[in-house]
Formats: structure tokens, sequence, C-alpha cells
């Protein structure tokens, strides 16, 4: 899957959330400024790496605080 690709399916599953990339929101923390618990972020990275078809570490995924960091992290996945 190429990156174009990957973006496209990352941002309809980022939406599906309720977070909009646009903006600062993109930067915005998933604990902090989104107010989002720790199950719901878990599975967003879960369907994330599950349409994309990529594996994060879990040392990886602990770190993740900003949809921007999920995104990039998850296009350098291998």
């Amino acid at each position: 899957m190429n990156n174009i690709a990957a973006m496209r399916k990352a941002i309809e599953i980022f939406q599906s959330y309720g977070i909009p990339l646009t903006g600062k929101k993109k930067a915005a923390n998933f604990y902090y400024d989104l107010r989002m618990d720790k199950i719901f972020v878990s599975g967003l990275i879960f369907e994330l790496e599950s349409e994309l078809k990529k594996e994060l570490e879990d040392e990886k995924v602990a770190r993740i605080q900003t949809p921007s960091e999920l995104i990039d992290t998850l296009l350098k996945a291998s």
C-alpha cells in the first residue's frame, strides 16, 4: 500500500473516532487535549494497524501521544 492510500485510510479511521487531522488537532495530545481514554487510543491504534497491515512495537506504541506521531510511526513501520 503506498503512502497516499495509507494516509487516506488513516484519515478515514481518525474521522470515525471524531479526530480531525487539520490545524492544531493533529498535534493534540490524545489524553489531555482530546480527553481520550487509554482503551480508545489502543483501539484506534489496533484498527490502524489492521487496516494498514502494519504492526508497531509495544515500546513505540507506549510513547505515542498525538495523531501526527501515530501517523508518522505507522508510515515508517514495515
